[in-house]
């Protein structure tokens, strides 16, 4: 069984199309501490291939994607450096 994650913070950018909810994530990732969790409520189709992909280049962890319902998709992302 996975243990619960505090999510520190969560960015709500549904309706915010490409680059916005990747370049929200990266603005907030870079003022959280290390080990912060952080989730990013999305409806931009391309979120689901960009934020991944960032996320694994930045060498941050991808905790889970999620849908939330309609067409948005929820990921959480621990800052790990």
């Amino acid at each position: 069984m996975l243990s619960p994650v505090t999510i520190a913070k969560e960015i709500d950018a549904r309706g915010s199309f490409c680059p916005g909810p990747l370049m929200e994530l990266i603005r907030t990732v870079r003022s959280a501490a290390v080990g912060d969790v952080i989730a990013v409520l999305s409806s931009d189709p391309g979120s689901v291939k960009d934020i991944p992909a960032w996320v694994a280049k930045a060498n941050h962890e991808l905790v889970a994607l999620e849908d939330v319902g309609g067409d948005a998709k929820r990921f959480i992302v621990r800052k790990t450096h």
